[in-house]
Formats: structure tokens, C-alpha cells, sequence
């Protein structure tokens, strides 16, 4: 009965520790709870690219077959870039007419839609893969984000740290009383969401293609002169850290 007292004392102390206060170190009975943070960082190893393809015209048949065109092109630039077949997602075009009045309602034009998404694991290839995709005038960034490929390896981590904090802050209160650490009764874990996984802003990167149309007008040269390569474009710019943070709370038998 004792045993069962315990946790249920141990289990409304915890579920209520976000309506109150608590200190991050208790002495209950035979027991000692502590509560610590841990966190891991690293950098992202993935960037997602989102783009979107829109087409329109009278004709249904040329719309869609360019928006499909345009749809193979960005693929074939990732295969060319060494993504593999996994890292290119690409959803279905969706057609929507536009009718003009009158009471036979003909369609007017059609629009064709779609939407590619590609993992890229090799930031190099970030500029080559936006150039070279929105230069049909169909294709349009839509956005890129950076993040752990493996997220739940880095929650792992962060979980791992703040027990090390438990385990370090519960043996350092009771030598000092000359007690030790016994059994753990009870942990409650709560990983808290990355920090650091963000969107570029559109803003930037919209400044970043106009550059890179900037260098190849610029290296086209004036009238009778030769035409110059366009000068290679820097990678879109790379975020910060990304930060996983955790905390735990301890129920340690006191030996």
C-alpha cells in the first residue's frame, strides 16, 4: 500500500507541476525528486525545396502538357544534381477552367497547377537546383527550410543530457548527506520542439534570384561583344543551430 501511496503521490506531483511552482529538487520520504534540462545542437543536414508550377492558356491540351514539361524538367535537374528518385515528390496537376459570360459558358482559358518537393542533403546544390528550375518562366520557388534528417536521433540526445543532469544533481545532494543514489521509481520526460528549423524568407530568396538574372544579363555583354559565362551564384544563406531541448523529472530511491 505503501508502494502504491507513492506513485500515486508521485504522479499528481508531476501532472501538476505545470499549474505550479515547483523547486526542481524534493525530498519525499525514502525518495528524492529531481527535475533537469538538457539540450542537444547541430547543424542541419536537410533543406527542403518547394516549388510550384503554374500554366495557362486557351488550348487545355497545351497548358497541361506544358505544366507536365515543366513538372519533368525540375525532376530531371534534381537527377542531374545526384538527388535519388525518394527525395522528389511530386503531387498531381490539378486543372481549373475560366469561363467567360454569356449562356453557353465556354471556357475562356485553363489553369494547370502542381507542386515538386526535393530533399537536398547537399547544400552546394541548392543554388543550381533554383536556377535551373525557374528559368521556363513556368516553374516558381515557393519556399526552403532546413532540418534534421534525423529528428528523433537528436531527441535522444537532448533526453539522454537532461537525465546525465538528473542523475549528476541527485548524487551530488546526497553525498553531501552521505546517501546514494538507489533505483529510479519514476521519470516523466518531455521533449520540447526543435528550435531552429526555419523557412528562408521568400524576400531573401526572391533578391537572390533577381541577382543571379542581374550576373547573366551582365555577362551577355553589349552589342558585338562575346558573350561571357555568368558567374556562379553563392548558396541561398544557411540558418543557425538547430536546438532540441528536453526535461525530466526523477523519482530516485534514497540508499
Amino acid at each position: 500500500m505503501r508502494k502504491i501511496a507513492l506513485v500515486l503521490f508521485l504522479l499528481c506531483f508531476c501532472a501538476g507541476r505545470s499549474s505550479a511552482q515547483n523547486s526542481d529538487v524534493k525530498f519525499i520520504a525514502d525518495t528524492l525528486v529531481v527535475q533537469a534540462d538538457g539540450k542537444y545542437e547541430a547543424d542541419p543536414d536537410l533543406a527542403t525545396l518547394t516549388f510550384s508550377v503554374f500554366a495557362q492558356d486557351k488550348n487545355l491540351k497545351q497548358t497541361y502538357d506544358q505544366a507536365s514539361q515543366s513538372m519533368r524538367k525540375i525532376a530531371d535537374v534534381a537527377e542531374k544534381n545526384g538527388l535519388k528518385k525518394e527525395d522528389v515528390s511530386q503531387g498531381v496537376l490539378t486543372v481549373r477552367p475560366y469561363y467567360e459570360g454569356g449562356r453557353k459558358k465556354q471556357a475562356k482559358s485553363y489553369v494547370v497547377k502542381g507542386e515538386i518537393v526535393l530533399k537536398v542533403r547537399d547544400f552546394s546544390k541548392l543554388g543550381p537546383l533554383i536556377e535551373d528550375s525557374v528559368e521556363d518562366g513556368i516553374t516558381d520557388f515557393r519556399s526552403l527550410s532546413y532540418s534534421l534528417a534525423d529528428e528523433e536521433a537528436a531527441k535522444q540526445h537532448a533526453a539522454a543530457d537532461a537525465m546525465r543532469c538528473a542523475v549528476g544533481r541527485a548524487t551530488a545532494l546526497l553525498e553531501q548527506k552521505g546517501q546514494k543514489v538507489g533505483a529510479l521509481r519514476f521519470a516523466n520526460l518531455d521533449v520540447k520542439q526543435l528550435i531552429g528549423v526555419s523557412n528562408v524568407d521568400l524576400n531573401t530568396m526572391s533578391e537572390y534570384q533577381s541577382g543571379a538574372l542581374a550576373s547573366a544579363s551582365s555577362a551577355g555583354g553589349g552589342w558585338g561583344m562575346k558573350k561571357m559565362p555568368a558567374p556562379p551564384q553563392p548558396p541561398p544563406p544557411l540558418p543557425e543551430k538547430i536546438t532540441v531541448s528536453a526535461t525530466v523529472q526523477c523519482a530516485f530511491q534514497i540508499l
